[in-house]
C-alpha cells in the first residue's frame, strides 16, 4: 500500500506526496474580504515545505453567508487579483492551489454581515449563537447556487488548479443535510435525498462554471454525533449521489460540531468515518482530525483507511511541518530516497 511520501494522480492533479494543508482561517484578509501579502507568504512558506496541496481558507461567496471579520472573500470580481497572487505562490512552490468556497448560513452573525443569518429552516443551530435564523426561499436557494459557481469562475480565473465546496463544521450545505437543522417540506427537506438536493445542485453548477478540467472537491461533514442529527450510515448512502453530481474527492470532516468537537482526545478522529466512506466511492478519501506525527498519518494512509491527510493546527503552528514529517519518514525507510 502507498504511505504519506507517495505521489497521487486523481482529476487531472499530481501530487508529489500526499500532505495536505486543509483550510484553516487566518484572519488575514482586509475589511472587503480582500486577500493580503500576508495571506500571500503564509501559505508559501507552508507550500515550501513540501505540502503537496493546500487548500486555501473558507472563502465567502456571498455576503451574507460571511463568518468572521479577516476572512477572505471571492464574492466578486474584485477578489481575483489578490487571489491570484496566493494561487501563484502556491503554485511556485510546486504545490498544487485550490481554494475552499463556504457559506456560513446560520452560523453567520448580523454584526459581520450586516443582516440576519439564513439557514434551511428557522431553527437556532445546535452549536451556533443561539440565534434564529431567517428560512431561504427558494429564490434565495437559487442565488446561493449562482454564488458558488460565480465563486468558482474567479477561484480559476485567479489560478487555482482546484475548488472546494464547504459542506462541513455547521456551515450552510452541512445545515441542509442535518436533519437537526432542516425542517423543510419542499423538495430540500425530509428525505435523505431531497436534504442532499443542494449538494448536487452546488456541485453541478460549480462543474458547469469550471468545465471538465478542474478537480472539485467537497468537504463533507459525515457524521453530527449529536442525538437525532446526521449519522454517518446516512453519509455513506449519500455520497455516491455527491460524486456523481461532481465532486471528484471527499475531504472528510465533523459535521454540526464544527472540527474540533470539545469530547475528542487523541489523533485521527474522523479516520473511521474516511475510512467507512471509501468503501462507498472510487474518488480519493482525504481526512483531518488532529492528526500531529507523521507516523501516524502514515499508517493511516498505508491500513488503506484514507489516500490523503489533512494536517491542521499542526501546520499552523508549524510551517516546516511537511518538511519535517519528509525527513521522519526517509529516516525510517530509507529506500524511499534511492
Amino acid at each position: 500500500m502507498p504511505g504519506l511520501l507517495d505521489p497521487i494522480e486523481f482529476a487531472g492533479l499530481h501530487l508529489e506526496n500526499r500532505i495536505v494543508m486543509p483550510p484553516m482561517a487566518s484572519g488575514r484578509a482586509g475589511p472587503d474580504g480582500g486577500a493580503t501579502d500576508d495571506h500571500v507568504e503564509y501559505h508559501r512558506l507552508r507550500a515550501a515545505a513540501g505540502t503537496a496541496l493546500i487548500i486555501v481558507e473558507h472563502s465567502y461567496v456571498l455576503p451574507i453567508g460571511r463568518f468572521n471579520e479577516g476572512q477572505l472573500g471571492v464574492h466578486q470580481d474584485g477578489m481575483v487579483p489578490g487571489l491570484g497572487k496566493i494561487a501563484a505562490a502556491i503554485r511556485a512552490e510546486g504545490s498544487v492551489a485550490c481554494l475552499q468556497l463556504a457559506h456560513a448560513g446560520a452560523t453567520g452573525s448580523p454584526a459581520i454581515a450586516g443582516t440576519r443569518p439564513v439557514a434551511p429552516s428557522a431553527v437556532a443551530h445546535p452549536y451556533g449563537k443561539g440565534e434564529v435564523p431567517d428560512e431561504l426561499s427558494r429564490d434565495d436557494i437559487a442565488e446561493t447556487v449562482r454564488a458558488f459557481g460565480d465563486a468558482a469562475a474567479r477561484a480559476v480565473a485567479a489560478g487555482f488548479q482546484a475548488v472546494e465546496v464547504h459542506a462541513a463544521h455547521g456551515f450552510l450545505l452541512c445545515q441542509f443535510l442535518s436533519p437537526l437543522t432542516n425542517r423543510r417540506g419542499d423538495r430540500y427537506g425530509g428525505s435523505d435525498e431531497n436534504r442532499s438536493r443542494l449538494h448536487c445542485e452546488v456541485l453541478a453548477e460549480v462543474r458547469r462554471r469550471v468545465g471538465p478540467d478542474v478537480a472539485i472537491f467537497l468537504r463533507l461533514g459525515a457524521d453530527d454525533e449529536t442525538t437525532g442529527g446526521l449519522t454517518i450510515d446516512v453519509t455513506c448512502r449519500t455520497a455516491p449521489r455527491l460524486i456523481e453530481a461532481g465532486a471528484d474527492l471527499l475531504d472528510v470532516s465533523g459535521a454540526l460540531q464544527g472540527a474540533r468537537p470539545a469530547w475528542h482526545a487523541g489523533q485521527g478522529y474522523f479516520v473511521k468515518y474516511a475510512e467507512a466512506l471509501k468503501k462507498v466511492v472510487k474518488v480519493p478519501v482525504l481526512v483531518t482530525g488532529g492528526i500531529t506525527e507523521p507516523a501516524f498519518a502514515d499508517a493511516v494512509i498505508r491500513e488503506g483507511r484514507t489516500d490523503l491527510v489533512g494536517i491542521g493546527r499542526a501546520m499552523l503552528r508549524d510551517p516546516n511541518w511537511a518538511a519535517q514529517a519528509i525527513r521522519e519518514l526517509e529516516m525510517r525507510n530509507p529506500s524511499k530516497t534511492q
